[in-house]
This record gives C-alpha cells, structure tokens and sequence, in this order.
C-alpha cells in the first residue's frame, strides 16, 4: 500500500509550519528532514505524508485532480481539522459533511495542494 504522498512546495519552512501544527493535531511528527524535504508520520513504519522542493528545481504546481485523503476517526476530529486548517492559513474546498456513506472535509493547503478529512465509519 502507500509508503508516502509527497506534496510540492514553494516554501519549506512555511508548509513545515502548516503541517507541523495540522499534522500534530493527528499525533505525527517530523520523522525525516532534509534541506529540501519533511516527512512527517504517527509512527515508523506507518504512511508518511511528505512536503518538498521539486527536484528538478522548477516551481511546485498543484495536480489537477491530485487529492490527499487523511484518515480519522471521528466526524469531530475531521470538523476539527477542517476548521484547524482554515486558522493556519488553508482555503476552504468543500466544508465538512456526508458524501455518500463518508463524512469527509476538504481543503487547500499554502501551496494549493488539495487535502480532504476523511472519516468512513458511522
């Protein structure tokens, strides 16, 4: 299955911020750091969503189409995070409520990067 999304960013040390205090809420944390790169992850060996300079030193540009899905485990927890990522500066794509047999919220974070909040119980 996934190992890591990476996410392309304009400005590192902005994005880490973001994700540090989005991510944080989710109990990740930094696990892999390079000057071009951050991985964060709630544990080794669990996926890692990762921001980063494109390698090929172009701007980093959102995918159209291009989504991260991140799981949880409550309908709060993915208000919660829909609203956290709004104080941090994200854009709203879809405010959080019942999509077919999910509850799911949808954002943008600073680079443009599509995020959705995903909870698929009941």
């Amino acid at each position: 299955m996934i190992a890591y999304t990476t996410l392309g960013t304009n400005d590192l040390p902005l994005a880490a911020r973001f994700y540090d205090a989005l991510l944080g809420e989710l109990g990740a944390k930094r696990m892999i750091e390079t000057d071009r790169m951050i991985l964060w992850t709630t544990q080794p060996g669990h996926p890692m969503v990762a921001v980063c300079k494109p390698f090929d030193g172009k701007a980093a540009t959102v995918g159209n189409g291009t989504m991260v899905a991140l799981g949880v485990d409550s309908k709060d927890k993915v208000d919660h995070l829909f609203r956290k990522a709004l104080t941090l500066g994200g854009k709203d794509e879809g405010a959080p409520g019942p999509r077919g047999p999910f509850y799911i919220g949808y954002v943008r974070d600073l680079d443009g990067n599509k995020l959705n909040f995903f909870f698929g119980g009941s």
